[in-house]
């Protein structure tokens, strides 16, 4: 039974998200995911000019004739939510925190995925998998998983991105679309990230706030790390340690952006600070480029 207060909640994703799903989203979303798989339909018998590469043997021998398989293009897919429930994501220096910008991404991209009748689930993960919610159809179904999203509490707080990947590479057996939602600050991940884009189409959706690459001279703060606990002072005065906050800030995102780049993988930013809708748009139209080239 959903409550009063979660329906406003979804209600207000809804709308949020809604335009953007019908009037941006769905139909990009149709040309960039849509298509791309083949999947069995029958057999049927062997005419000339058939390619012999689709000659199904083993009935051909029990038959005395030759018959080929018949395929069809795909028209459903399979979308999996891979999305970061760890500490790191109640942290935010403008109208949202970093989990609350997951969550309503994770919805829009489970609206398009509905308007289109493909199935979509859920892994909500920390420093391990929390939640899984198998791929499904249907508006219950999606309503369910943004209910998830939203009031979910996880047992723990650190983040660790390749046991997540290891639990996707290990239930996902047909290739799905994979948005992988986090803001990666997480433990070495690249080997898993690497079989995971090699068997699924996946995209990267990094989340940040503008205060964890840079911060003001405003004095003394006491900063607490969300994910182990740990309280530090930091002298904001201090231009040195100002710059050595931004330096290793900047070197993080530069690994990371270049991991995905060696891996050609599709890579989304997404910062506190603006609207996610734009970067959402621009990716997909950008991809939907590609395809065309």
């Amino acid at each position: 039974m959903i409550s009063k207060d979660l329906l406003k909640k979804i209600k207000r994703i809804e709308i949020i998200t809604n335009r953007m799903v019908n009037d941006v989203l769905a139909g990009k979303y149709h040309s960039v995911f849509k298509g791309r798989g083949m999947e069995f339909e029958e057999v049927r018998e062997y005419f000339p000019g058939d390619d012999i590469r689709s000659i199904d043997w083993n009935v051909t021998a029990r038959m005395g004739a030759p018959f080929v398989k018949k395929y069809v293009e795909e028209r459903q897919l399979t979308v999996m939510l891979l999305a970061d429930a760890s500490s790191s994501g109640m942290f935010g220096s403008h109208h949202q925190m970093k989990g609350e910008i997951l969550a309503e991404i994770c919805a829009a991209l489970a609206f398009s995925a509905i308007k289109n009748n493909d199935r979509v689930g859920l892994i909500l993960f920390t420093d391990k998998v929390e939640k899984y919610l198998p791929p499904k159809r249907g508006s219950e179904h999606v309503l369910r998983v943004i209910r998830e999203l939203l009031i979910f509490e996880p047992q723990e707080t650190r983040t660790d991105i390749a046991q997540a990947l290891e639990f996707l590479n290990r239930i996902l057996t047909k290739r799905s679309v994979v948005f992988l939602v986090s803001d990666f600050l997480s433990g070495d991940y690249a080997k898993e990230l690497r079989i995971a884009q090699q068997k699924h189409d996946l995209v990267a959706i990094s989340i940040a706030d503008p205060r964890e690459t840079d911060f003001p001279p405003i004095g003394i703060l006491e900063l607490e790390d969300a994910e182990t606990g740990e309280l530090i002072l930091v002298d904001t005065y201090d231009s040195a340690v100002r710059q050595e906050y931004t330096g290793r800030s900047r070197e993080f995102k530069r690994e990371r952006t270049d991991l995905f780049k060696s891996m050609g993988l599709d890579h989304i930013e997404i910062a506190t600070d603006v609207s996610y809708t734009k970067a959402l748009v621009g990716f997909f139209r950008e991809r939907a480029r590609r395809l065309r080239m």
